[in-house]
């Protein structure tokens, strides 16, 4: 193991409140490895996870619906208004200006397949050549965002996470159409990949999803994507992927939610890692991250479980360059 190699961490995205810019100030100053462009929920559907994705979906209208957000023709006025909140929010950033990366989360291509509706009201992953228009859509504002930033942040490195709660539901064919009466057919092994392949290649390097059943030996599949993902969800195939990944070379995302103090999370962590047979080179491959979003929680407590995990890394990085 490097002097230089640790154990990292960062947030997941979504923060309580309103205040964009406290979130974000604190962000930079509690999880400086990797900041985040937070993302505030109770600001309203506009600024929640599928609202910020439809900011970034060019060329396509979307409007917000009493059933939730849907596909239209011709210009959408919520479309709009998550565009502009989405601008409000990367100019704070341009202000505080990261000193050398931050993380941008935006909803992935398959949990937008199965959070939008088509215009006359089915959802878009119940057509393949709509669902493959929204990937498209999406891997370009993503380059589009990507080289915004540049001009904005020169020399800081932007890191997209793609969110996907929805990813393992939409592998085992278990969404439901909008009439309920039917699952949505599996998506196969290549299928699923393909747009993530696509999106990795633009800078989305990043997958978080806090779900059962990540098919985390599948993503791993796509070339340098780090995989994040709730650790209590995993089952033990769940375990066996993540500790081929890390021996592999690729880094992994360990979310934990940081109830126990510091010390107890770091011996779990460490635990884990010599149960799996992974030794010290494992460090600077290893991130450990709250286990989903922080929006459910007050600040006070997302503050302390963000300290909280820093603590445990450091903790667990020095107990590991002891071995």
């Amino acid at each position: 193991m490097s002097a230089e190699a640790r154990v990292s961490s960062t947030q997941i995205g979504s923060w309580p409140g309103t205040d964009h810019e406290t979130a974000l100030r604190i962000s930079l100053e509690e999880t400086p490895d990797l900041p985040v462009l937070p993302e505030l929920p109770e600001r309203g559907p506009h600024a929640a996870m599928i609202g910020r994705a439809t900011a970034l979906l060019p060329e396509l209208s979307v409007d917000l619906q009493p059933s939730g957000w849907r596909l239209v023709h011709g210009e959408a006025k919520d479309r709009r208004r998550a565009h502009q909140l989405f601008r409000d929010d990367l100019e704070r950033l341009e202000e505080r200006s990261p000193e050398h990366r931050v993380k941008i989360g935006v909803a992935g291509p398959w949990t937008l397949a199965a959070s939008l509706d088509l215009p006359l009201g089915k959802l878009v992953l119940t057509d393949r050549g709509a669902t493959r228009e929204i990937a498209e859509s999406l891997t370009l504002g993503i380059t589009e965002l990507r080289h915004e930033l540049g001009r904005r942040l020169p020399g800081v490195e932007v890191v997209i996470q793609l969110d996907e709660p929805m990813l393992p539901l939409v592998v085992a064919g278990e969404i439901r159409t909008t009439s309920r009466l039917h699952r949505i057919a599996a998506i196969d092994e290549p299928d699923l990949i393909a747009p993530l392949e696509r999106l990795a290649a633009t800078g989305a390097t990043w997958l978080h999803c806090c779900a059962r059943d990540v098919p985390v030996r599948s993503l791993l599949r796509v070339p340098d994507l780090t995989v994040a993902v709730d650790a209590d969800l995993l089952d033990r195939t769940g375990w066996e992927a993540v500790a081929e990944g890390l021996d592999s070379g690729r880094s992994i995302g360990l979310g934990h939610a940081g109830h126990d103090g510091p010390d107890e999370l770091a011996h779990r962590i460490l635990d884990r890692i010599e149960l799996l047979g992974l030794g010290p080179e494992v460090s600077d491959r290893l991130w450990l991250t709250p286990p989903c979003g922080l929006a459910g929680h007050s600040e006070a407590e997302a503050v302390r479980m963000l300290r909280t995990i820093a603590t445990a890394a450091s903790i667990v990085t020095e107990t590991l360059a002891g071995e």
